[in-house]
């Protein structure tokens, strides 16, 4: 793949992504000096190396996902944000939440307005935290509530019906089990094998508790699980490029989204739906960045949109974004927006 080529598929990339019509060779003449003709042999040349294809005879090429994974990963230049749009998206951003889940929020919310495309934001596992309170509250004949508390601050809790009325001995003794064997455990041990030792551990006592043991099993494994919130899944419905049953299909399926977050990547990463036969939205491509808490990755903010989207625009707000987010984390005063400026490098939400 020589530099002429590379050039010419940036430019048919590009020519793409703003026209969405087959790009052909006299279009590509105002990026690349050299005639039509070569222009068209080249365009031929990364045609058979399955980088562009033609939609039928005579048109011009499109790019294939094996040409925008190219584009991305090696000619894609990003250009930084001025002074001015970085002030407009720290204007998009709320002075007054001071809650780790609110700024969060409120990003995903406010780069879905500025793209008009879906996006995301997941939290962690809590890492670092533990179970910091359990308790068990009757609230009705053989009804009772089962509260947890981490110390994160994430609090959960589950209404249980049981089959038989259940004694003061059989309440003391599993508000006693609680404490001693889930508070001040964390929350990332919280494994099966862990829980299942603890079923065993009760004895008789598991048949009549049954119902609360579940509910608590349930809470850990919620606690211990990625979060993941959608913004502007309707913003899809305007994509020409995606199919709108995909989209039904993925309101109904958003959760697979925690597996395609890889938490091996730090730093803006470029996904496409033809890398996983899996993901509902076909023609699709994810965009994700990871933000930080004191040093440490704290979750991912990102967006889902067409693979005809203009990732030069796009990507350096979703970078902007998810430096604020870890700004606004790790400062101290979580509702304390930084300063904007050149020392800086309402949709709905679906809780899944």
């Amino acid at each position: 793949m020589d530099d002429r080529k590379l050039r010419i598929l940036a430019a048919v990339v590009d020519e793409y992504i703003v026209t969405g019509e087959p790009v052909g060779s006299k279009s590509i003449m105002k990026y690349i000096n050299a005639s039509s003709a070569t222009i068209r042999n080249e365009m031929a040349e990364l045609e058979k190396q399955g980088y562009l294809e033609q939609p039928h005879t005579s048109a011009g090429r499109v790019p294939t996902y094996s040409g925008y994974r190219l584009y991305v990963d090696r000619l894609l230049k990003t250009n930084p944000l001025s002074s001015e749009e970085r002030k407009l998206l720290d204007e998009m951003l709320p002075k007054d939440e001071y809650s780790e889940e609110g700024i969060v929020r409120s990003a995903s919310n406010a780069l879905a307005e500025l793209t008009k495309y879906a996006t995301f934001v997941s939290t962690e596992s809590p890492k670092f935290s533990v179970i910091s309170k359990v308790e068990v509250i009757p609230t009705g004949k053989r009804l009772y509530v089962v509260l947890m508390i981490a110390s994160n601050g994430v609090i959960k809790n589950r209404t249980c019906r049981v089959e038989i009325d259940l004694t003061q001995e059989h309440l003391d003794y599993f508000s006693k089990f609680l404490r001693e064997n889930l508070e001040g455990v964390p929350i990332d041990l919280l494994s099966e094998e862990m829980l299942s030792k603890l079923e065993t551990a009760m004895g008789t006592y598991l048949l009549t508790l049954s119902p609360l043991v579940r509910g608590v099993f349930d809470m850990t494994r919620e606690m211990a699980e990625r979060e993941v919130n959608i913004s502007g899944v309707g913003n899809l419905l305007q994509c020409p490029d995606i199919d709108n049953n995909d989209i039904v299909t993925f309101i109904d399926r958003r959760n697979e989204i925690r597996r395609l977050l890889n938490d091996s990547f730090s730093g803006i990463h470029v996904m496409f739906s033809a890398e996983d036969d899996d993901f509902v939205i076909s023609n699709s491509s994810l965009i994700s960045s990871d933000f930080l808490k004191d040093g440490k990755v704290a979750g991912h903010l990102g967006l889902i949109g067409p693979m005809r989207i203009d990732y030069r625009k796009v990507i350096p707000y979703v970078e902007y974004f998810a430096e604020k987010i870890s700004q606004m984390l790790s400062s101290g005063e979580e509702g304390q927006l930084p300063d904007g400026g050149e020392d800086n490098d309402n949709n709905s939400e679906d809780k899944l």
